[in-house]
């Protein structure tokens, strides 16, 4: 997965921008549901219907509800906001007070003067307030943090792998490839995998390995361990190289790049040729736990509004 695009979001007003409209919107003391805020809130931000679609860095949730859902969750935390029954907010007599004298914003800093929220934010299992964990005055909310925190491991890991497949030696390579390949499930077994890819005499690797485990189709494989760009006249070699080794389809790998004109050439032809450059590589590699362990894992849950529902 790339990396988070800040950019890509910066018509979608953070969450703690949104704590301030939410709660005026509650002015009226009546219930709304959290569909009605995020209506009422594009509406007065100007959001567009792609803007309200955007996702997350997960590629799950729409942004705009993650961010009210979460301005919604703090206001409540801070009993500015209660929720009489499922699904549904309204104004609590604390929250009339804040509106009547509005601030010119509300934001976590804010609502760390309310004991209720100090209390949910402190970590569970301790009662000194020294022991709480700092407030981080990001303007993402805590899931998006943990994504792009994600994210940034995932990268930074990405590039110490490459070069150390880089630094390898030309077997390694050779061994490395093969592993990559059984682990996406192509080649059958490692043995049958390691007898059909070979070393190509230019620091890289040759062959033909099957598509399945029945091997009813095959794929053509060059893995090239350069450090300068792959240009159009290798991958056109390769395209070339395909009918002579009775594949119809093509993988070339590379530990460098591919230049913009190898990358027009590919969607020009018949063949079809995958190219991977070394960033790509090393993400399959990660992604397949080839060169790499797991260390932690963490699971992050949501309340399941279905069970509570009452027949």
């Amino acid at each position: 997965m790339v990396g988070y695009d800040r950019g890509k979001f910066m018509t979608i007003p953070d969450y703690q921008s949104l704590m301030l409209p939410l709660l005026e919107l509650a002015g009226d003391q009546l219930e709304h549901s959290v569909r009605e805020a995020m209506d009422a809130l594009a509406a007065r931000f100007g959001l567009t219907d792609a803007d309200r679609r955007e996702l997350l860095p997960s590629g799950r949730t729409p942004a705009f509800y993650n961010r009210v859902s979460w301005a919604k969750t703090y206001v409540q935390k801070a009993g500015l906001l209660e929720s009489p029954r499922r699904g549904t907010f309204r104004i609590t007599p604390s929250g009339m007070q804040v509106i009547s004298t509005p601030p010119p914003r509300i934001n976590i800093a804010y609502l760390e003067q309310f004991p209720e929220f100090v209390e949910f934010r402190r970590p569970r299992g301790t009662s000194n307030r020294a022991t709480e964990v700092s407030v981080t005055t990001s303007n993402e909310t805590p899931e998006v943090s943990l994504e792009i925190a994600y994210q940034r491991v995932r990268e930074d890991l990405f590039a110490e792998l490459l070069q150390m497949v880089k630094a390898g030696s030309a077997q390694f390579f050779e061994q490395l490839v093969v592993d990559l390949l059984v682990g996406m499930g192509y080649g059958g077994t490692r043995q049958d995998a390691g007898k059909a890819v070979g070393g190509s005499g230019d620091g890289g690797i040759d062959g033909v390995i099957n598509e399945d485990l029945l091997g009813l189709d095959t794929v053509y494989i060059q893995a090239k361990r350069w450090d300068n760009p792959v240009g159009r006249p290798e991958v056109q070699r390769f395209a070339g190289a395909l009918q002579g080794n009775r594949s119809r389809k093509g993988v070339l790998l590379t530990t460098s790049s591919f230049s913009k004109s190898a990358w027009e050439y590919i969607s020009t032809i018949d063949s079809k040729i995958v190219l991977i450059d070394g960033p790509t590589l090393a993400q399959l590699m990660v992604d397949h736990n080839v060169g790499v362990s797991a260390v932690a894992s963490y699971e992050i849950k949501k309340i399941n509004s279905d069970y509570f529902t009452e027949s």
